[in-house]
């Protein structure tokens, strides 16, 4: 271990127990994501300027139904995710074990499917833009983010490659060698920054008023954000692709970058046509 290595404060992942219950950093640091992107959906549809003509689609009553379609899609998403992306063979071998994600083990890409499928369902059943459904809560998205990269450095996972930098880590498991703490480049990059950008589009450019431009932001940014990270991670789970040097997380982000560039020119394309008309865009579209 190198002398600027900085050692792993060996958190308890246990955060406190009510008798035979345990409860776990891990699912606290989900539980305050949910609640607190919840919180924050909730201000954005209670403020009318920010939607077009003035009026928000959503009530804040709706969006209680949201969190819960919401929570389902990560679990179930991020779970089975996991399980098909990244460690299949052993979850075959060892199917007892899916069921157990407090020990870790969720993966954003299947999670970002699973919500995607839960939000158009959702859509169908209230008769509402799933454009602007998916804007809404993907501009909450980062919250969960962040906490949950939190939830990787407690669990001591998504670790990144060997480092002299200053503020590398020695991870438990992991060996003497200092390391990048990649999960906390993750939460930075794909938390803060990224909220903070999609909050700039919304209160200082209107995305809301244009349906898919935020969620189009979102997928893009998230995706160039995690292509990066991606170069100091380990590559735990081999390359997908024998030869090419794109790591399982860089291959899955790139169809992300893709469906948001694309999301982002058809929305600015259609504000544009109907300013050149004149006409008010209906706030029912999808």
């Amino acid at each position: 271990m190198t002398l600027l290595a900085i050692p792993y404060p060996n958190i308890d992942p246990v955060a406190f127990s009510l008798g035979p219950l345990s409860v776990k950093w891990y699912g606290i640091a989900y539980m305050a994501g949910l609640l607190l992107g919840w919180w924050y959906v909730k201000c954005l549809v209670r403020d009318n300027s920010l939607w077009r003509k003035g009026n928000s689609p959503f009530t804040e009553t709706m969006m209680d139904d949201v969190l819960l379609v919401t929570t389902l899609g990560v679990v179930i998403g991020g779970r089975l995710g996991h399980v098909l992306f990244y460690e299949l063979t052993y979850y075959l071998s060892n199917p007892s074990q899916i069921l157990k994600i407090w020990q870790g083990g969720m993966a954003f890409h299947g999670g970002a499917l699973g919500v995607t499928i839960a939000l158009w369902l959702f859509s169908i059943w209230k008769r509402v833009s799933v454009l602007s459904l998916t804007d809404v809560v993907t501009a909450a998205v980062p919250i969960g983010l962040f906490f949950g990269r939190i939830a990787n450095f407690i669990n001591s996972e998504v670790v990144g490659t060997v480092s002299n930098v200053p503020w590398a880590i020695t991870f438990p498991g992991y060996g003497e060698q200092p390391r990048h703490p990649a999960m906390l480049y993750e939460a930075l990059l794909e938390g803060a920054v990224l909220l903070a950008i999609l909050a700039w589009l919304i209160y200082k450019r209107g995305s809301l008023k244009m349906p898919g431009l935020t969620v189009g932001a979102f997928l893009a940014g998230y995706g160039v954000f995690r292509m990066f990270v991606e170069l100091f991670k380990i590559e735990e789970y081999g390359m997908p692709i024998a030869g090419v040097p794109l790591t399982r997380g860089m291959l899955y982000s790139i169809p992300m970058v893709v469906l948001g560039t694309y999301l982002m020119w058809r929305a600015k394309a259609v504000a544009a046509r109907e300013a050149e008309s004149g006409a008010a865009p209906d706030a029912k579209s999808s």
